[in-house]
């Protein structure tokens, strides 16, 4: 008996000895040595509490974590070993800042959880939102750290925790877990944008919400509504009805769209485009229409020698001013027909009459034009507004120049006079992307524009290539405040609204994955479309 006995406790012995060096190798096939950094992939975290001791009996082990799949990428994880976290129904949303309530009840009725606001106790499976006092770091950063069964997002502003609660939206789609361990993310660029020609073509406000909140989801931060073109003038206005289309969006859908872009860290940028795109307008003030001196009509031109046309735009700027509460106001400036004249001054005597009254002897047409483009500036800073322009409303030399803080959208290299990007940016310009050749959908495709596709944009452009298919040199890179993808509907009725929305989808993905991390994407196109078409 006494050596059945013996051999019973050396079995046990040797068991738990072998049990003790299988939990610790991090079991079959366990990484071993210090953590490092995952590569983008699946999901997995940390075994048993630190600090414990080694116990006789089996305890499960788990791989080092891999980075969470999202669009966009994130910029940094570091990998843990543990479960990771999946939302549960009862699990509870929490918050250490009144200011961070609205995220809170978002992904809280996102994810099928209990917003219960600010509680300072910590539970299994709590989602914990917080603000951080890193008063230095971008507004726009996070933080999201899952450990032990629950979740922490903290950034610097309520702008990164939102961001944070979209990626863990991503990981959490479809049943997905969130990895174990710290991810640390922030956008390249500051402007992350989609621009809806809403003026040429229709678009219901239901919508542009939808939009609103793909383009939350995706962590864009900008909507950009040109609402006023030759095609249409799209906004109820109580200065100026007349102008308004049958087909329009009332104030209070537009309040309803700037409210859910609000609660989605998203800035709507208006755009009344002027001196030229004025064709609405001008149906209703004939008078106000640019005629050469032969007395010909100029396609949706406004004679900016007559202090009435400013008094019209600027009656409109100032309306909408407290609708949209953004901080930045597009004026357009772009193809004043009056300046694709072989000879400006003689085509319009009236203009170069203003110009030499205005500006002196010298002046032209073109300086006209750009005075225009300062006034309507001034007229939108005295809302804090920053104004900006598209690249073909700025000119060479001249005795006008446009203001410093005009910011250039630069989309083409085909104007009159065209200079390449790094003309505007030596001069000390700030630039926002709509390369037409990489970010234009232009309905029907007209001229020499087609659809753009996603892969193009994901393998060959990024927030440097601003004209062609060359990047300006590294040093202007700060000077590049981001990009846009850009909706026109030139030929409105070429596709339905699903029809766009469908042929932008992948796009925007690519975009915006190139905005907040304009390096190499570690994902091939074929598995960033998947992942896309995972994520839904």
């Amino acid at each position: 008996m006494l050596v059945v006995a013996m051999a019973v406790a050396l079995v046990v012995i040797a068991a738990g000895v072998s049990l003790g060096l299988w939990a610790a190798s991090g079991g079959e096939g366990g990484a071993t040595g210090p953590e490092a950094r995952a590569s983008r992939g699946g999901v997995a975290a940390a075994p048993t509490e630190p600090g414990t001791s080694p116990s006789p009996s089996p305890t499960r082990s788990y791989p080092l974590s891999e980075a969470p799949r999202t669009i966009p990428a994130v910029r940094d994880h570091t990998p843990a070993r543990g479960p990771g976290w999946r939302p549960e129904k009862g699990n509870r949303v929490v918050v250490d800042d009144p200011a961070l309530a609205d995220e809170g009840r978002l992904i809280a009725g996102e994810l099928g959880l209990t917003y219960q606001g600010e509680k300072s106790d910590k539970r299994a499976g709590d989602l914990r939102l917080s603000l951080n006092d890193d008063k230095g770091a971008n507004p726009e950063s996070y933080v999201m750290t899952v450990r032990d069964g629950r979740v922490e997002i903290s950034g610097p502003a309520d702008a990164g925790v939102f961001y944070g609660t979209r990626t863990l939206k991503q990981e959490a789609h479809d049943g997905g877990t969130a990895p174990e361990g710290v991810v640390r993310d922030e956008p390249a660029k500051a402007q992350r944008g989609l621009m809806l020609d809403i003026a040429r073509k229709n678009f219901t406000a239901g919508w542009i919400e939808d939009r609103i909140r793909e383009l939350g989801d995706l962590k864009f931060n900008q909507l950009g509504l040109h609402f006023s073109d030759d095609q249409g003038f799209r906004i109820a206005s109580d200065t100026h009805p007349e102008v308004v289309s049958q087909q329009h969006l009332t104030k209070a859908q537009v309040r309803r769209i700037v409210d859910l872009a609000e609660s989605r860290h998203i800035t709507v940028v208006p755009e009344i485009d002027s001196p030229g795109h004025l064709g609405a307008v001008l149906d209703a003030h004939p008078d106000l229409q640019l005629r050469s001196a032969q007395g010909s009509p100029v396609q949706g031109a406004i004679d900016i020698s007559k202090p009435e046309s400013a008094e019209i735009v600027d009656d409109l700027l100032n309306e909408y001013a407290d609708l949209f509460p953004g901080g930045s106001w597009h004026l357009g400036g772009d193809e004043y027909q009056a300046l694709t004249r072989s000879n400006p001054e003689a085509s319009f005597p009236q203009l170069a009459a203003a110009a030499r009254e205005k500006y002196g002897s010298g002046a032209t047409v073109a300086d006209l034009a750009t005075g225009w483009l300062n006034d309507r500036a001034a007229t939108v800073r005295e809302h804090q507004r920053t104004p900006r322009a598209w690249n073909d409303g700025f000119f060479r030399g001249g005795s006008v120049q446009a203001d410093k803080d005009i910011q250039v959208a630069y989309w083409t290299g085909k104007e009159i006079g065209a200079r390449q990007p790094a003309e505007y940016l030596s001069a000390g310009r700030k630039v926002i992307n709509y390369n037409d050749e990489f970010l234009y959908y232009v309905l029907g495709e007209p001229q020499t524009f087609v659809y753009p596709t996603g892969q193009r944009i994901y393998e060959q452009w990024t927030p440097r290539v601003l004209r062609g298919t060359a990047a300006v040199p590294e040093r202007y890179d700060g000077q590049i405040l981001g990009g846009s993808f850009a909706v026109w509907c030139d030929l409105a009725n070429s596709q339905t609204q699903d029809q766009v929305a469908a042929g932008i989808r992948m796009p925007l993905r690519a975009t915006v994955q190139k905005l907040w991390d304009p390096d190499r994407p570690e994902l091939s196109w074929a598995e960033f479309r998947a992942l896309a078409d995972r994520l839904g």
